[in-house]
């Protein structure tokens, strides 16, 4: 059984060395590496988040930057007869990186809202403000939960004693025990 255990971790880790060695598809693997990168919390999503295995598949894929973008097209598969900018603004080349002036107003923020419903899922569930455990992508977030410990805000405006430009956080979460808010 004992070396058994070892015969997988040394495939485990010829597997792993594999990985990092290639050029495109090393990238994840390499940022990981890096000395000011806690490998541990990187990769919590992959095991707390309830993910279908295709999504983690295009998350990951997203992180290797190998998504089908015109760059992509042109740098990786060698398909020249290509157009590099961007199909909405044509201004810019398209990558991963390149947020459309076009796309930014809506789709950044569906996809900033997107991971905030997760977070304010999961800390609805741990105060127990909640007891269904749906998928997060069914999830709806209510504007207010409470219960006799925890409140949980979703998208208000805090009043203040000062008039402050941003006063309307994402998630307010307030502890009634310890008289905290974050």
């Amino acid at each position: 059984m004992m070396i058994m255990m070892i015969m997988i971790i040394i495939i485990i880790n010829k597997v792993k060395r594999q990985w990092s060695l290639k050029t495109l598809h090393g990238r994840h693997s390499y940022d990981l590496s890096q000395q000011y990168v806690d490998t541990q919390a990187s990769n919590k999503w992959l095991t707390n988040a309830d993910l279908f295995a295709e999504t983690e598949g295009f998350l990951t894929a997203i992180q290797d930057q190998v998504i089908l973008t015109r760059n992509y097209k042109i740098y990786i598969l060698k398909q020249p007869d290509t157009e590099e900018l961007c199909r909405r603004c044509a201004k810019e080349s398209e990558t991963i990186q390149h947020i459309c002036e076009q796309l930014a107003p809506t789709e950044y923020v569906k996809r900033h809202d997107g991971l905030a419903k997760i977070i304010h899922q999961k800390l609805a569930e741990t105060t127990e403000l909640i007891d269904d455990k749906s998928p997060y992508y069914k999830y709806t977030t209510a504007i207010v939960l409470e219960n006799e410990n925890f409140k949980l805000y979703w998208n208000c405006s805090i009043l203040t004693d000062k008039t402050i430009p941003f006063n309307r956080p994402d998630i307010t979460f307030m502890n009634n025990k310890t008289k905290s808010t974050f």
